[in-house]
């Protein structure tokens, strides 16, 4: 599968605007190098022959008056674009950080289509980029069961290198207040990484004072809120990484339900 095809294919709405350009100029860099070592481009001037340029009916940000269904390549961009604004975090990148998310792409799209993400990913990683621009596009135009997603991928970033840092902390709240994520929904997400006492409740959105039949309320909604259909539409590969939140959730209320003594 060539870099183009694979591109160019799975890329809905995150071809135009912000992200676009981005994209745009990552993608220049890496025909620039293909060219430069001698392999065809897309109506490559050593052939003078032209293929179909798979970007030339791609939607344009802003151009559709309903919310277009995001595909697996736009989740896929808008996460190598905010993964690489948490790595920078905290003034360098970490290893260990890269790892994880070479390891993530593997785990989702398999050796060919990861090392393709990874490959962009590094070009986007040498990009000044509008952390504020990138998230209000992928507000307009991402449904919230996926953006919550995006948020929880962040997360183990950050983590990957054992720790989150304050830096970390403050880039990934302020990422999911553009993304339009809410405090409760953030509270609930990043409890995930941490071992308190209380976490349990925060990733069920609820206070330790309330009831039991709060509580069995509280998981039944949760439980609603992060099943991996919910992001089915980004493929079975997303899917898969959205039974973590899922079963985070089963395992606070088993937790809660073992404490309190309740069935």
């Amino acid at each position: 599968m060539s870099f183009a095809k694979w591109i160019g294919g799975a890329i809905g709405w995150s071809f135009g605007g912000p992200i676009g350009a981005i994209i745009g100029l990552a993608i220049g860099s890496f025909v620039d190098n293909l060219s430069e070592n001698g392999t065809p481009l897309i109506g490559d001037r050593q052939t003078g022959k032209k293929s179909r340029d798979p970007y030339r009916k791609m939607p344009k940000y802003g151009a559709q008056k309903e919310k277009p269904k995001t595909k697996s390549g736009d989740f896929e961009v808008s996460l190598l674009i905010l993964a690489s604004i948490v790595i920078k975090a905290d003034g360098k990148q970490d290893q260990r950080e890269l790892d994880f998310v070479r390891q993530q792409f593997r785990n989702m799209y398999g050796a060919e289509r990861a090392n393709h993400a990874f490959e962009l990913f590094k070009r986007i990683s040498k990009q000044n980029i509008s952390m504020r621009q990138v998230c209000l596009q992928i507000k307009q135009m991402m449904d919230h069961a996926s953006r919550l997603q995006l948020l929880h991928f962040l997360f183990g970033i950050a983590k990957a290198d054992g720790f989150v840092t304050e830096d970390e902390v403050r880039k990934i709240y302020t990422i999911s207040g553009y993304l339009g994520i809410s405090n409760r929904d953030y509270d609930s997400i990043k409890a995930m990484f941490y071992n308190s006492t209380n976490n349990a409740y925060k990733i069920l959105e609820i206070d330790k004072s309330v009831s039991d039949d709060e509580v069995k309320a509280a998981y039944r909604k949760m439980a609603k809120k992060y099943h991996p259909d919910r992001v089915g539409h980004l493929g079975k590969e997303h899917q898969e990484g959205a039974e973590e939140k899922f079963r985070q959730v089963q395992e606070a209320y088993e937790h809660i339900q073992k404490e309190r003594g309740f069935k």
